[in-house]
């Protein structure tokens, strides 16, 4: 009973992480007091207490705890969530440095592993594994209901050893993959020159984004001689990342001026963001690529980009997650962490996307008219999703803009839309649009 209680302590650093006192009938933190709190965790303990003296079998109380409290943080909302010390650790390896492994982000939903987005190069990408596929067996054992990062665990390992992946797709489809382990380099900014315009890639925004997009925009520079034409910003199933990132490449693009607010509970939450760095490419015409997987920090360029009219948006309505979570470490990190949704974002013009989305200037399909889709989720699709705020639904934009197909026949590996953005910048259709756009 005593490791019981020393491990519920752990559901008081959820609640205490910052706090000076608490007493037998209140808990007070932050200046506040929240009467029966602890009243209920005293509920808590009496019921995990009867748990470890009747269930039928012999229970790993540190696994039960880490549950209870990430079930008590996903209540809230999709992305608020306990992150335990083994998979807070994973976190850092996976922002900041190099493993071995397949090459994707992945996270749980619903007690299945799901797929956010393979990272470019590494052999979840080349094998052709999709954002939106759900892992549901490694090396022939189930993983469904394993916590994440006991599966993120078996998918790293020495680099060369073979993994088999069993991935599900639409439901119906069931897909057996052999990969090999690799170094993963977090390389997240490509570029290349195509058809005379230049084209950079953020795959996501961690904290080397806009240091590497300074460096392919040089690149660049130097490589194409003349002055660039245009350029084409590719955010397609780019999930996000870290909020100073997205404000720091959005800045590259523009000249001063508000990149994104947010706002919060409390007013010292409230905060403004505008471009302060520098503009990298001043004048050049600019044409963001979205997707339905480009989701929050790629929603702050976007949006910061469309409002400001300093680009056209391309391509199909954004994730629509329009939440700022900030990751507070227990004790260190020694008891892993809480990502709590601490603020919403709004775009220049005082939008908040939140389950709406990012809708495009010009909305190109990748696929022909009447195609099969996976369903793609989004953020207004997942449980205890934050609330729209306003009245005002993208349906009634996008019944205004119509969509552009590509014809039957044409290959998806051919990326349709990516031809129609090189067209769009060549033609009259940029300037056209940018001028008409509200």
């Amino acid at each position: 009973m005593k490791y019981v209680f020393s491990v519920f302590a752990l559901i008081f650093a959820v609640f205490l992480y910052t706090s000076s006192s608490f007493n037998k009938t209140a808990i007070a933190f932050d200046g506040k007091t929240y009467e029966d709190a602890f009243e209920q965790l005293d509920l808590f303990a009496d019921v995990l207490a009867r748990v470890n003296n009747d269930y039928v079998v012999d229970i790993n109380n540190s696994k039960l705890i880490g549950e209870a409290i990430n079930g008590m943080l996903q209540s809230l909302d999709p992305h608020s969530s306990y992150i335990d010390p083994k998979e807070y650790k994973n976190l850092q390896i996976s922002t900041s440095g190099e493993y071995s492994g397949l090459g994707m982000e992945v996270t749980s939903d619903e007690g299945f592993v799901k797929v956010i987005s393979p990272i470019d190069g590494t052999p979840a990408k080349k094998a052709g594994i999709k954002s939106g596929d759900y892992i549901i067996e490694i090396n022939d054992e189930s993983i469904i209901g394993l916590p994440l990062s006991e599966a993120v665990d078996l998918m790293r390992g020495k680099p060369g050893q073979s993994v088999k992946i069993t991935i599900a797709r639409n439901n119906d489809e069931k897909i057996e993959l052999n990969l090999k382990r690799e170094i993963i380099k977090r390389q997240i900014v490509s570029y290349s020159i195509k058809e005379g315009l230049a084209y950079v890639r953020i795959s996501q925004f961690n904290e080397n984004a806009y240091r590497e997009l300074s460096v392919a925009i040089s690149s660049l520079k130097k490589e194409m001689s003349s002055e660039i034409p245009g350029l084409i910003l590719d955010l397609r199933g780019n999930p996000g990342g870290l909020l100073d990132q997205s404000i720091k490449v959005s800045s590259a693009f523009l000249d001063g001026g508000e990149v994104v607010s947010t706002k919060g509970r409390k007013e010292s939450d409230n905060r403004n963001y505008n471009a302060d760095i520098g503009e990298l490419l001043k004048g050049v015409p600019l044409v963001v690529l979205i997707d339905e997987g480009s989701a929050s920090a790629s929603e702050i360029v976007a949006g910061a980009i469309q409002d400001r009219k300093r680009g056209l948006i391309v391509g199909m309505k954004s994730f629509g997650k329009g939440s700022v979570q900030t990751i507070v470490p227990l004790k260190g990190g020694k008891d892993g962490a809480i990502k709590l949704t601490t603020q919403r974002y709004y775009t220049p013009s005082g939008e908040s996307i939140q389950g709406r989305g990012i809708t495009p200037n010009i909305l190109i399909d990748y696929l022909p008219e009447g195609s099969k889709k996976a369903n793609a989720r989004k953020e207004a699709d997942l449980p205890n999703t934050l609330p729209i705020e306003t009245e005002k639904t993208q349906k009634e934009t996008d019944s205004i803009i119509p969509v552009d197909y590509p014809p039957n026949g044409f290959k998806i590996e051919s990326d349709y839309q990516l031809k129609r953005s090189m067209e769009i910048l060549k033609s009259d259709t940029y300037l056209n649009k940018l001028n008409s756009s509200s």
